[in-house]
C-alpha cells in the first residue's frame, strides 16, 4: 500500500511540476526567453548541474545553443552536425539518449569534464524533429526512466509552446514587414523622377529585406541585356562589372522564367558570374526577383546578404511585391518624362500652328496692295523704245510682281485649315487627359486645376486632335494670367439652346480662371486679328487659333471678363 501511495505521489509530483512548467513557459511569446524558461525549469525539475537547448538551422543544417545554463561560455558557438554527438544523435533518429556513464559512450562530445551522465530528448514541432533538450549531472546514473518521460512529457509540451511562439514571431515579422512595405510603396509612388525612383526602391529594399547590398537591372531596348540601373551598398568593383547577357546570365533566368531565384552561396556557385567581385566585397546569399509590369518582366530586383541566409517563403513574397510596387513606379516615371515631352511637342505645334496662321494674314495683307500694284503697273502700259534699257526694268518688275503673287497664294493655300474629320468624341475625357498632361506645369506655376464635369455629358461630333489643341491653348493661356497663382476652373454642362427644347442641343465648356481679367478693349479685339494683341509674353495667337478651330466645329466662343476679377472662355459646340 506504501509503495502505490508513493507511486500516485510521484506522479502526482510529476503532474504539478509539468503545470508549473507550463504556467512559466506560457507566460512569454519571446521564442528565445521561452528557450530558456524551458531549460531552467528542466535542469531544476531533472535535479541537473548543467544543460542545453539546441535548435536546428534551417539555413546550414547545423545544431546550434539557443539556450544554456551551467554550460561554459564558449560552449554557446558550438555548433554540431546531425548525427555528431550524442545531441546529434538524437536529432537524427528522433529517439531519446539515457547515458549513465557518459566516458564510456563514444557518441558524447566533452564540454564539461565533470558530467558523469546525460539525458537527452527529441524536441518535435509537428512531427519533424527541430532540436534537442539536454540535462547533464556530475552523478553517475542520475537519471531515471521516470526523469525520461518526465523530460519527453516537459519537451512535448515545450515543443508546443514554441510552435506558437514562432508562428507569433513571424505574424509580428510580416506585420512588420507589411508595414515596412507599405511604406516603401509611398515613398516609391510618391517619387516621379526616374532616376531618383530607382534609388529609392535600392534603399528601401536593403532596408527592408535586411540585405548588405541591392541592385536593380533593367532591360535595354533590345530586350537583350540588363544594364545596372541604381544600386545601394556596392562597390566600385561592383559597379564597373559589364553588362549581362539575358541568355547566358543568371539574372536573365529571372527574366526569362519571370520567376524568383535564390543561390545560397553566389561565391561557389557555377553559374553567377564575377563570383570574385562577390567573394572579394562579402556577396554570400542571392535573392533575385523579376520587375513585372502587365505581365512582362522590365528587369530584375535583388538583395544580397553577407552571412548564409535562406529566404522564406513569406520574405519572398514580400521582395515580388515590392518589385511589382517599383515596376509600377518606374512605368509611372517613365511616362511621367514622356508625358513632360509630350506637353512641350504640343506647346512647339501650338507655335508652328500659330506662325502659319500668321504667315497666312500676312499674305492676305499683303495680297490686296500687291493687286492693287499690279493693277497699276498694267494700267501705265510702259513701253520703251528699243534698246531703251527701261524697257528690260519694266519687264523685271512685271516678273517680280508675279513671282510675288504666286508666293502669297502659295502661303494661302498651305494655311488654309484643312476641314475636320469629324466623329464622335467625350470632351470629359479630353479635359481630364489635357489635366494629365499640363499637371506639372500648372504645379509650377502653383495653379490649382479643379475640373467640375457633367456626368452624363452628351459627345459632340469632332475631331479630337483640333479639338485637344484648342482646349490646350486655353488652359494654357489662363495659366499666364496666373502669374502669382490661382485656381483654374473647367465646367462641363449640357445646354439646350434655344431655351424650352427638352433634349441638350449644345455642350458648353468653361475655362474659368483667378487672373489678372481683360479691359472692354482688350476683350473686343482678342479674336479679332492674329496681327494685334495684348499680351506683354507670347504671341497672342492661342486665342486665334481657339477661335478658327471652334468655327471650324460649327460652334462658337464667349468670353467674360472684367479687370482684376479674372477671366471665363466658354467653348460652345453642338452635340
Amino acid at each position: 500500500m506504501s509503495d502505490e501511495l508513493a507511486e500516485l505521489k510521484a506522479r502526482y509530483d510529476r503532474l504539478n511540476l509539468l503545470y508549473q512548467v507550463g504556467n512559466v513557459i506560457h507566460s512569454t511569446l519571446d521564442p528565445q526567453e521561452a528557450l530558456q524558461l524551458i531549460l531552467e525549469e528542466a535542469v531544476r525539475v531533472m535535479r541537473a548541474s548543467s544543460g542545453s537547448t539546441v535548435l536546428l538551422n534551417p539555413t546550414n543544417d547545423f545544431l546550434e545553443i539557443h539556450a544554456s545554463l551551467g554550460l561554459p561560455t564558449a560552449a554557446a558557438q558550438l555548433k554540431l552536425r546531425v548525427g555528431e554527438g550524442l545531441t546529434g544523435w538524437v536529432a537524427r533518429t528522433g529517439k531519446p539518449a539515457r547515458v549513465g556513464d557518459v566516458r564510456a559512450d563514444p557518441r558524447y562530445i566533452m564540454l564539461r569534464p565533470e558530467v558523469r551522465s546525460e539525458l537527452a530528448v527529441p524536441l518535435e514541432v509537428q512531427g519533424e524533429v527541430r532540436g534537442v533538450i539536454n540535462v547533464d549531472s556530475e552523478r553517475p546514473d542520475a537519471f531515471s526512466a521516470e526523469d525520461e518521460e518526465l523530460l519527453a512529457s516537459l519537451a512535448g509540451q515545450a515543443a508546443r509552446v514554441i510552435h506558437n511562439t514562432w508562428l507569433y514571431e513571424q505574424l509580428r515579422l510580416k506585420v512588420g514587414l507589411f508595414e515596412s512595405l507599405a511604406s516603401v510603396s509611398q515613398t516609391i509612388n510618391s517619387t516621379l523622377n526616374l532616376d531618383d525612383a530607382l534609388k529609392v526602391i535600392t534603399r528601401e529594399a536593403s532596408v527592408l529585406m535586411r540585405a548588405k547590398m541591392c541592385a536593380l537591372k533593367l532591360l535595354d531596348e533590345t530586350d537583350g541585356y540588363l544594364d545596372l540601373r541604381a544600386s545601394f551598398g556596392a562597390s566600385e568593383a561592383y559597379l564597373r562589372q559589364p553588362r549581362l547577357g539575358v541568355e547566358e546570365s543568371l539574372l536573365g533566368i529571372v527574366v526569362r522564367r519571370k520567376k524568383p531565384l535564390q543561390i545560397e552561396n553566389v561565391q561557389t556557385s557555377s553559374r553567377y558570374q564575377n563570383v570574385e567581385v562577390a567573394r572579394s566585397d562579402g556577396l554570400i546569399t542571392l535573392l533575385s526577383v523579376p520587375l513585372l509590369f502587365s505581365g512582362q518582366a522590365i528587369g530584375t530586383l535583388s538583395v544580397y546578404t553577407g552571412q548564409p541566409y535562406n529566404f522564406s517563403n513569406e520574405e519572398i513574397r514580400i521582395l515580388s511585391a515590392l518589385a511589382e510596387l517599383s515596376a509600377i513606379a518606374i512605368q509611372k516615371a517613365r511616362l511621367y518624362e514622356r508625358v513632360v515631352d509630350v506637353e512641350e511637342q504640343l506647346r512647339q505645334n501650338e507655335k508652328l500652328s500659330a506662325l502659319g496662321l500668321l504667315a497666312a494674314e500676312v499674305a492676305h495683307e499683303i495680297r490686296n496692295p500687291l493687286t492693287v500694284m499690279k493693277m497699276l503697273y498694267h494700267s501705265l502700259d510702259l513701253k520703251f523704245p528699243a534698246g531703251d534699257p527701261r524697257a528690260k526694268d519694266a519687264r523685271i518688275i512685271g516678273e517680280k510682281l508675279e513671282h510675288l503673287n504666286k508666293i502669297v497664294e502659295q502661303i494661302l493655300d498651305l494655311a488654309r485649315t484643312t476641314e475636320p474629320q469629324m466623329a464622335p468624341v467625350n470632351l470629359n475625357e479630353l479635359i481630364d487627359e489635357l489635366g494629365l498632361l499640363i499637371r506639372h506645369k500648372l504645379k509650377n506655376q502653383n495653379v490649382l486645376l479643379e475640373r467640375k464635369l457633367h456626368a452624363q455629358l452628351p459627345m459632340v461630333m469632332g475631331e479630337a486632335t483640333q479639338l485637344e489643341q484648342a482646349f490646350l491653348n486655353l488652359m494654357l493661356n489662363a495659366a499666364e494670367a496666373m502669374p502669382q497663382g490661382g485656381t483654374l476652373t473647367v465646367i462641363s454642362r449640357a445646354v439646350c439652346w434655344p431655351r424650352g427644347i427638352s433634349r441638350p442641343t449644345h455642350v458648353s465648356v468653361d475655362f474659368k480662371d483667378t487672373g489678372q481679367g481683360m479691359s472692354a478693349e482688350q476683350r473686343q479685339r482678342v479674336f479679332s486679328s492674329l496681327l494685334h494683341t495684348s499680351k506683354t509674353k507670347g504671341t497672342g495667337l492661342g486665342l486665334a487659333i481657339v477661335s478658327r478651330i471652334v468655327e471650324s466645329h460649327r460652334g462658337r466662343v464667349k468670353i467674360k471678363s472684367r479687370a482684376g476679377t479674372g477671366t471665363t472662355v466658354s467653348v460652345i459646340l453642338p452635340v
